[in-house]
């Protein structure tokens, strides 16, 4: 052990760094992120070997969605950032380089299947989101508008429980959670063979960190992204992925 961080400190040393742990937030999504999972999630095994490939080490915190947010862009916070999250327009925050794809789609009732080609012809639906989620800008747009009738909750979970009752005709969701969540969360385990993912999905969603849009996020953002210039996070996240459904 003491050789392991001998090595460890010459390292650094001829590397020019200093180790220094970086904060960040992120929320219950399992597999990617998840308190009491392996590694905390196939996004955060992603994110620690990244900056473990800088020489630091990644602490994360869990909150609410919403405040996970809020507290990534507190200017007096200590967390730099947070994920995994979808890139949209921002003044508030920098987006990394990808970190992982999620395939993003709409959980169905497998009794009346919903059809649809474009966002368009999901006006004929009632569609359930999440709170504070960034979908896809064209769906977004039309929700905001009205042209599609959309019904928020606060998870995930909530809008598989609503489909399989009927209360909304589809709900966007990643499908990789659905299966997560149908093998995995008591609460859903009625649901087997009555909730399936649409056959079309959405979009194939890319992963990032949101990083604070100031000097620590800028900073902490470039070693991020040279950090996964040094690592396979593709085959991190899908070996992640594979064990996870076994």
């Amino acid at each position: 052990m003491k050789t392991l961080a001998a090595f460890v400190f010459v390292s650094l040393f001829s590397l020019g760094l200093q180790a220094e742990t970086v904060h960040l937030t992120s929320l219950s999504w399992p597999p990617y992120a998840e308190k009491g999972l392996p590694k905390q999630g196939a996004s955060v095994a992603v994110a620690r070997a990244a900056f473990a490939s800088m020489g630091h080490e990644l602490v994360v915190d869990f909150f609410p969605w919403s405040r996970a947010v809020k507290l990534a862009g507190d200017a007096n916070s200590k967390y730099v950032g947070y994920f995994p999250e979808y890139h949209y327009e921002s003044d508030e925050f920098l987006f990394s380089k990808p970190m992982g794809q999620g395939p993003l789609g709409l959980v169905e009732n497998t009794a009346s299947p919903i059809t649809w080609t474009s966002v368009a012809d999901l006006s004929q639906y009632s569609i359930g989101i999440v709170q504070d989620y960034v979908n896809t800008e064209e769906l977004d747009a039309k929700i905001a508008s009205g042209e599609i009738r959309a019904q928020a909750v606060v998870s995930d979970d909530k809008n598989v429980l609503k489909v399989g009752a009927g209360r909304v005709d589809a709900a966007v969701i990643d499908a990789n959670v659905l299966s997560y969540l149908l093998k995995n969360d008591p609460s859903l385990k009625a649901m087997q063979g009555k909730v399936q993912m649409n056959s079309k999905l959405l979009v194939n969603k890319d992963l990032h960190i949101a990083f604070k849009h100031s000097p620590e996020g800028q900073k902490w953002l470039t070693i991020f992204n040279q950090g996964l210039d040094k690592i396979d996070a593709q085959a991190i996240m899908q070996s992640y992925l594979q064990s996870s459904e076994k």
